[in-house]
C-alpha cells in the first residue's frame, strides 16, 4: 500500500505560463503537505526536465504560446520509459476534455475549479502513480532474482548460459578464443559443520567478491549453487593465459579469510575448457570443464587442470 507519507514525498511539476496560476496551485499544494513542488512557465522545458526528475505527476496548462499541452504531451510519451504518463491536465478549455484524455492525459478539470475536486484528484492520481512505480520496481527486482543467485547477487545458471552463448558468437565471428572456468572450494563442508551454516555464506560471498575483482568487466563469474562457481572468459588469447589466470585465482581464493573473528583458509580446485578446442557450445564446454576439474580434485586439489579433451 502506499501511504499518505508516501504521497506527500511526490514530485509534483506545474506548467503554466500564468504567474497567478502556477502561484494558485503553489499555494494549494503547500497547504496539503506536498514537499516536493517545483514549477515552469515553459512548455518547452517540461521533458528535459521530466527526464531529470521523472515528476510522479505533471499539472498541465493546454493553452501556452508557442507550444501548447497536447504537443508537450506527445514529447513526454516519447520519453516516458513506463509508458505511463502522469499527467493532469487543467484548463479554462473543457471542451478540450475528450482530445486531451485521448491525447495521455490521466485526469482533466476545467477552470474555475473547486479546491476540494482537485486536493482529490491530485492525491488520488498520485496514488496510483506511486502503486504503479511501486509495482514496476518489484518486477524488475523479480527479474532480477531470476537470473541471480540470491546470497551472492552473482548471476545464477540461467544468465551465465546466455552469457556464455553470447561469448561464443563473439568468439565464432571474430575467430577468437574464450574460455569456461570451474571452480570448486576445496574442503568447504567443514566450514558449515564447525562454524555454521552463516559463517559458510559468509565465506561464499566473500569468495564471490574475490572472483570478480580478479576477473576483467567483461567476464562473467556466476555461483552455480553450494560452493561451485563458474567463470566465462568473454575473450581469452590462448591456453596459457588463461592458464595464467586460473593460477591467479587460486592464489586469490587462498588468501586468508577473517570471519567471527577467526582466521580461516580455503583453497579452490579450477577445471579448464577453452572454445573451440573443447567445444563449439556452451554445454560441452561446462561439462569438459567439470570433468577437468575432477581432475584436478583427484590430483591433490588446490590446482587447476585444463581439460584433455580435443575437438579439433
Amino acid at each position: 500500500m502506499v501511504s499518505d507519507d508516501d504521497i506527500l514525498d511526490a514530485n509534483i511539476l506545474i506548467v503554466d505560463d500564468q504567474v497567478a496560476n502556477v502561484q494558485l496551485l503553489e499555494s494549494i499544494l503547500q497547504q496539503v503537505g506536498y514537499r516536493h513542488v517545483t514549477s515552469t512557465m515553459s512548455p518547452h522545458a517540461v521533458c528535459e526536465l521530466h527526464r531529470a526528475n521523472s515528476y510522479d505527476l505533471i499539472l498541465l496548462d493546454l493553452q501556452m504560446p508557442g507550444m501548447d499541452g497536447f504537443e508537450v504531451m506527445a514529447g513526454l510519451k516519447e520519453i516516458e520509459p513506463t509508458g505511463y504518463v502522469p499527467i493532469l491536465v487543467i484548463t479554462a478549455q473543457p471542451g478540450h476534455k475528450q482530445r486531451a484524455l485521448a491525447a495521455g492525459a490521466r485526469d482533466f478539470i476545467a477552470k474555475p475549479f473547486d479546491l476540494i475536486e482537485i486536493k482529490i484528484r491530485i492525491h488520488n492520481m498520485l496514488e496510483v502513480r506511486l502503486l504503479y512505480k511501486r509495482l514496476a520496481e518489484r518486477n524488475a527486482e523479480l527479474a532480477s532474482m531470476a537470473l541471480h543467485d540470491m546470497l551472492t547477487g552473482l548471476p545464477n545458471r540461467r544468465l551465465l548460459m546466455d552469457r556464455l552463448s553470447l561469448a561464443i558468437v563473439h568468439a565464432r565471428r571474430n575467430q577468437r578464443t574464450m574460455a569456461v572456468m570451474f571452480l570448486d572450494l576445496d574442503g568447504f563442508k567443514q566450514i558449515n559443520d564447525t562454524m555454521g551454516h552463516d559463517a559458510g555464506d559468509m565465506l561464499l560471498r566473500m569468495v564471490a567478491d574475490r572472483l570478480v575483482a580478479t576477473v576483467r568487466q567483461e567476464d562473467t563469474v556466476a555461483r552455480l549453487g553450494g560452493d561451485e562457481f563458474v567463470i566465462a572468459l568473454y575473450e581469452a588469447i590462448d591456453v596459457e593465459q588463461v592458464a595464467k589466470l586460473g593460477s591467479k585465482v587460486i592464489s586469490a581464493v587462498s588468501q586468508p579469510y577473517s570471519i567471527q573473528g577467526v582466521d580461516v583458509r580455503m583453497t579452490v580446485s579450477v577445471g579448464v575448457s577453452v572454445y573451440p578446442m573443447h567445444g563449439e557450445d556452451a554445454e560441452t564446454l561446462m561439462k569438459r570443464a567439470d570433468v577437468a576439474l575432477y581432475e584436478a580434485k583427484q590430483a591433490g586439489k588446490n590446482d587447476y587442470r585444463v581439460s584433455a579433451y580435443a575437438d579439433l
